[in-house]
């Protein structure tokens, strides 16, 4: 498959980028040749390798969850400025129609 100049012109609108007529053939040239790269991974025969989720043996590094005792509400809320007694009183952020 080849990358042609318009393509790349069209990736490159895109992306909002905006390349010079020179950096438009370098990136063309550039492009087309990761894509080759990138096909002759195909004329591989990866009918005997074992699909994986990552290249490396990973394990988890992280602690058993273990539930432990929390605040109360009323703990909780003892250093609130405002409370109702059961949530946390903040000023409005938003307007009438939900938008911010």
């Amino acid at each position: 498959m080849t990358i042609s100049r318009q393509d790349v012109a069209k990736v490159g609108l895109l992306a909002r980028l905006a390349l010079s007529e020179a950096e438009l053939d370098t990136m063309t040239t550039e492009l087309s040749n990761i894509v080759g790269f990138v096909s002759l991974l195909a004329e591989l025969d990866t009918s005997h390798v074992e699909p994986l989720a990552h290249p490396l043996d990973t394990h988890n590094v992280f602690r058993d969850d273990i539930p432990l005792p929390s605040l109360t509400t009323a703990e909780a809320l003892q250093s609130a400025p405002r409370h109702d007694g059961e949530c946390f009183l903040v000023p409005a952020v938003l307007n009438e129609s939900g938008a911010a």
